[in-house]
């Protein structure tokens, strides 16, 4: 999947990088209170939660954001969040996967199907895209963590089924039910990951060209700017020549 490990460094780059902090935190935040109200309010003793606490802790929120979230779990006036996925077809044909938490599903559903239309994409029913991708672990370390070989070796005891690495770091992939057992026998082994988090693995992928991705960056950027969508994934697949003339416009 060519490019898509430089994905998130050229949003970075381009984010209105307060604003887009802060939106960051904010669903981080919603994750682990839904987490937490759904399970134990003990990280070690729930899964998710401790998945959702590490990715926060990944993206420097602060520890007393994390405690506001659990506690907020706890409390009898906190909202009632629903989990809902979206599918479409954004530029050039590429897959789109929306990931949403929302007290509103009408709402919800209408701004997404509206900035699909607005940046050239078309919002598809349930299924419509989704086999396309498998629901993988996915647990990433820098390239401190060692050499492809050791990494390669600690994945596979661990019980993973791949690993992609390269001068960026290592990717792990794993069966999405065994990523809580995998994660903490790695961290046993080679130490914090940088995140641990499930995701949606292109199986197939669209090739893109510098317009494409340009229009495509602008129809992601617009859907996390939603509050209620948590996660954006796409199959584009692009070239390193197409990804540096990106990350230089």
């Amino acid at each position: 999947m060519a490019g898509h490990s430089k994905w998130a460094n050229i949003q970075h780059r381009k984010g209105r990088q307060d604003a887009a902090r802060s939106k960051l935190f904010s669903k981080l935040s919603k994750e682990i209170t839904v987490a937490a109200k759904m399970g134990d309010p003990d990280p070690e003793k729930n899964p998710r939660l401790r998945m959702a606490v590490k990715e926060a802790k990944s993206s420097s929120v602060p520890k007393d954001v994390i405690d506001r979230a659990i506690k907020k779990s706890q409390a009898g006036d906190s909202e009632d969040y629903e989990e809902i996925r979206y599918e479409g077809y954004g530029p050039s044909g590429v897959a789109v996967i929306v990931e949403a938490m929302t007290d509103n599903r009408n709402r919800t559903a209408s701004n997404v199907r509206s900035t699909f239309g607005k940046h050239g994409g078309n919002l598809g029913e349930t299924g419509s895209v989704g086999f396309m991708f498998e629901r993988k672990g996915e647990i990433s370390y820098p390239a401190e963590a060692g050499d492809a070989d050791s990494v390669m070796m600690a994945a596979i005891e661990a019980g993973a089924e791949d690993v992609e690495s390269s001068e960026d770091g290592h990717i792990i992939w794993c069966a999405d039910t065994d990523l809580n057992d995998v994660s903490t026998a790695l961290e046993a082994e080679l130490g914090e990951s940088e995140s641990t988090k499930l995701v949606w693995k292109p199986a197939t992928t669209t090739e893109m060209d510098l317009e494409g991705m340009q229009k495509l960056m602008r129809l992601v950027e617009a859907l996390e700017d939603d509050d209620d969508v948590q996660r954006v994934t796409t199959n584009f697949e692009a070239s390193d020549e197409v990804m540096e003339q990106l990350a230089a416009e």
